[in-house]
């Protein structure tokens, strides 16, 4: 059985560009692309060819190599992390993508049907037990990477939109205004005093004006966020002014008791800078 499943898999392997064109064609031959989806599909054929033929001459290795099915399968993985990630930078969907699997499948048992009329029985289940679950991981690599990439990509995009949700705004030199907007979550709550303490220092402020106008609820856990930031900000030589505090937030601060002894707040951001003009005066 060993001398026939080698000589499959080099049959295999000796016809991978054969089947990855069959694959290619028969893949694209009813989808239904606009004009610039084909130029784009152009441009990058020859690579999804190649990759293509790549992958399936793991299958004619793993049928040569039939006795070392951990080297195959740490081929077949290594392949899913890197046509998963380089599928996904192409922006393509991972349910269109996965409509390849059935392609493959049909096209590496037709080549196999072709090459191994004289095969035996015994080596036949033996391709079966070599191929099926081969593909079965090669799905799985290739989605579970595809999916990773997707996440990474999402969490990137928060971090980015959380970042220009801290923005601290220059007024003149020495003061600046940080117009808080939305919800303050935990995540947000330590971006603003990572972000805070490190645009202070960078605009060597010395006060900053807190404007919390555009935030809608305010409850233990913010204030309490706050509170730490005004307090880390003062250890670096900051002095910060409280401003737009809502008529509802504030009965719902007194509500919750919170104690805002110890920091000056102001209605608005005109009262606060008179202040502060004020302050730099004396």
């Amino acid at each position: 059985m060993t001398t026939e499943l080698q000589a499959l898999g080099e049959a295999i392997v000796s016809r991978k560009h054969e089947i990855a064109k069959a694959v290619h064609e028969d893949r694209y031959s009813e989808a239904v692309l606009t004009e610039a989806q084909k130029y784009d599909l152009g441009k990058i054929e020859q690579q999804i060819l190649e990759i293509r033929a790549n992958f399936i001459e793991i299958f004619g290795q793993a049928l040569i190599e039939h006795e070392d099915q951990e080297k195959v399968f740490g081929e077949i993985t290594n392949w899913g992390k890197e046509t998963g990630e380089y599928i996904y930078k192409l922006g393509a969907s991972l349910d269109e993508a996965l409509k390849d699997t059935s392609y493959y499948r049909e096209h590496i048992w037709k080549a196999i049907k072709e090459e191994a009329k004289d095969m035996s029985a015994s080596a036949i289940f033996g391709v079966l037990d070599i191929i099926d679950p081969l593909m079965d991981h090669a799905i799985y690599s290739f989605s579970l990477t595809f999916v990773d990439a997707h996440q990474k990509s999402l969490e990137n995009a928060k971090t980015a939109l959380l970042e220009l949700s801290v923005p601290v705004v220059p007024l003149m030199p020495g003061v600046g205004v940080l117009p808080l907007v939305g919800n303050v979550d935990t995540e947000r709550a330590q971006l603003l005093m990572e972000e805070t303490l490190d645009q202070a220092v960078k605009l060597k402020l010395t006060h900053l004006i807190f404007d919390v106008s555009g935030v809608m609820i305010v409850d233990t856990m913010v204030a309490d966020q706050l509170f730490k930031v005004i307090n880390a900000l003062s250890l670096v030589g900051v002095q910060t002014i409280m401003t737009g505090i809502r008529p509802e937030v504030a009965h719902t601060m007194v509500t919750l008791g919170l104690n805002l002894e110890g920091i000056m707040v102001k209605s608005n951001l005109h009262q606060a800078f008179k202040e502060i003009q004020t302050l730099q005066n004396a």
